[in-house]
């Protein structure tokens, strides 16, 4: 009977079928939580930065089957040139893009140029805009943008957007070029990244105003046909979408590759005509969904399989076999992520760095059983962590071992004592080493999945004498309050946008802190080596300084890296061309749907039950 009303549910958070089910392409897909809003400059969570990336388009992409990863042109013509120092790039965006139809454009074609990244990229500068991704922008030192930002702050008037700088200029209606105060090797990644860095049109930023986040409009394959917040999105095949036809190099060994590569070449993108995302957080009717047709994949970084479903989905790792007789496919690999417990710096119970702050701190990490949470909680889809570092891409060493992957209480127990935290009054927990009480403070979500992880931290605790207060919240507000640094602990995901394992050392970056450095962790000796990796271009003396980054991010543990997740993604056999990115959110544009296969295994989703 659970079942039923838990499928019924589901069922309706899909949303009814329409007409336009029986003639086109509709890919249904769902999200484990919700979106914010469809700014690209003021977001920062992976679920609306999925559906930005499918509606907004950067001048890079990536290859959608090659591995390792390669860049190549989007909206540019070719490659971005640099100098020889890495401080200059320049690069022509191609004639003929052109803007998603929308009344701001007065019934009239509106083209991409140049400019209009130029104003995209300055948009992050603005003080009005409160953009969450400045202090990430601001890292690679576009000359004259941080002082033009400056100059509005400090004489509190609005942002001169006319003011032309070195820093990112258009020279002429198509070339675009920026200007770095110090060499950034890897800069052309950061042009890659659809989701925040896509070109915006600044008559749609000043028609809607406020109201921006809601009114998307962008030169990508899809655009925001119907959003209702926290619940259902629907997105269109773009109808001024360019000819842009399938192509990728799939290694000469990858047969897999190959295969789709062979099927799908050719073929004009977007292949699908709608997708449909509903916001299911639950697991059982998100996995009920998958199985009785309504959904056609369990894939992407923000849904796929549950993990409280894996031990019968992928009993061992393998494909049941109830499934594989249905043609399901599976895709498993370990995820360039991992899971954080971040630890606010500020905070005077847990921060600072004083040796009893950063004794306090290790305590906990070592109190933490990551191993039983991938094991159990997670079903075997996670490996614990050993550093903050992300597989996958650059400063990732698979060989590295150190105290963050270890659970020993008995070592916890011992540096509390030894730095002053003792049971005085006897009712078996702790107190502070001044006799004020000790109290930690989790925030965390109501959903199932978080109850699961809070026991288990609440057992982890009182196990080496500490007692916890848990602090339940929605995400999107609890992020905020991370933001301005009002939560004690909170544990995030971080999941890496691009193959340079610098971008997760954002997190403990000192100028970052209260954007992507939600710890607000400040040392001058990581800030200084984290200056030296953005300099150096890849190479055995660059790993080495990861390798030094490393051992910092564990000695003084701001964040507990906890696992890395893996992801087993369970499509139908009617999804066609599907791989799972690694440091990108799009692929809705690059699947194709076997109406015939669907039909032929009873699916009709005209006539959902």
């Amino acid at each position: 009977m659970r079942a039923t009303l838990l499928l019924a549910l589901c069922l309706g958070l899909l949303g009814p079928a329409t007409a336009l089910a029986q003639t086109a392409k509709v890919l249904r897909v769902a999200f484990n939580s919700a979106e914010t809003g469809f700014d690209p400059a003021r977001v920062s969570d992976l679920y609306s930065r999925t559906l930005i990336a499918h509606i907004f388009e950067a001048p890079l992409e990536y290859d959608p089957l090659a591995r390792p990863p390669l860049l190549r042109p989007r909206t540019a013509q070719a490659m971005p040139e640099h100098s020889a120092d890495y401080r200059t790039w320049t690069l022509k965006i191609r004639p003929g893009i052109h803007f998603a139809p929308d009344p701001a454009f007065g019934g009239q074609p509106r083209e991409l140029v140049a400019q209009d990244y130029v104003y995209s990229f300055k948009r992050f500068a603005d003080p009005v805009t409160a953009s969450p991704v400045w202090s990430y922008l601001d890292s690679f030192g576009l000359v004259g943008l941080a002082e033009l930002r400056e100059r509005a702050l400090q004489r509190q008037q609005p942002f001169d957007y006319e003011r032309e700088i070195a820093g990112v200029r258009a020279l002429d209606r198509y070339t675009l070029q920026f200007n770095l105060r110090e060499p950034r090797p890897r800069f052309a990644y950061l042009l890659a990244t659809s989701d925040v860095f896509g070109a915006v049109a600044r008559e749609v930023v000043e028609r809607y105003g406020n109201t921006i986040a809601e009114h998307p409009v962008g030169t990508g394959p899809f655009l925001l046909q119907q959003w209702r917040r926290s619940s259902r999105v629907v997105l269109a095949r773009n109808p001024g979408y360019r000819d842009v036809r399938y192509d990728a190099q799939p290694a000469p060994d990858d047969a897999a590759g190959q295969a789709v590569l062979a099927r799908l070449k050719g073929r004009q993108l977007p292949m699908v005509d709608e997708v449909q995302v509903s916001m299911i957080d639950e697991e059982q009717p998100r996995w009920l969904s998958f199985l009785n047709g309504q959904l056609d994949a369990l894939a992407g970084a923000y849904g796929s399989l549950p993990g409280s479903f894996a031990p019968t989905a992928v009993p061992n790792g393998q494909l049941a076999p109830h499934l594989a007789k249905r043609g399901i496919v599976m895709q498993r690999q370990v995820n360039a992520d991992v899971i954080l417990t971040l630890f606010n710096m500020e905070h005077p119970l847990v921060g600072g760095l004083a040796p009893e702050k950063v004794a306090l701190r290790r305590a906990i990490a070592l109190a933490m059983d990551t191993e039983r949470e991938a094991r159990q909680i997670r079903r075997g889809l996670a490996v614990p962590a050993q550093s903050v570092m992300l597989p996958h891409g650059s400063g990732y060493d698979p060989q590295f071992k150190s105290e963050n992957g270890d659970h020993d209480p008995a070592r916890a127990r011992a540096l509390l004592e030894v730095y002053g935290y003792r049971d005085r009054d006897g009712d078996g927990y702790r107190e502070q080493p001044d006799g004020q009480p000790l109290v930690l403070e989790m925030s965390t979500q109501p959903d199932q999945i978080y109850r699961q992880f809070d026991e288990q931290f609440q057992r982890d605790m009182q196990a080496v004498g500490l007692r916890v207060r848990f602090l339940t919240g929605q995400w999107p507000e609890q992020l905020k309050q991370a933001r301005a640094g009002k939560l004690m602990l909170w544990m995030l995901g971080n999941t890496a946008s691009s193959p340079d394992g610098q971008d997760v050392l954002q997190r403990l970056y000192g100028p970052m802190a209260g954007g992507q450095n939600l710890a607000r962790f400040r040392l001058p000796a990581f800030d200084a080596l984290y200056a030296r990796l953005s300099a150096l271009p890849d190479g055995p003396e660059r790993e080495a300084l990861f390798q030094q980054a490393r051992l910092l991010s564990v000695a003084y543990m701001p964040y507990k890296a906890s696992v890395h997740r893996i992801s087993v993604d369970l499509l139908h056999p009617w999804v066609i061309g599907y791989r799972r990115p690694l440091f990108w959110n799009d692929w809705w544009h690059r699947v194709d749907l076997d109406a015939a296969a669907r039909q032929a295994a009873g699916i009709n989703p005209a006539h959902a039950p």
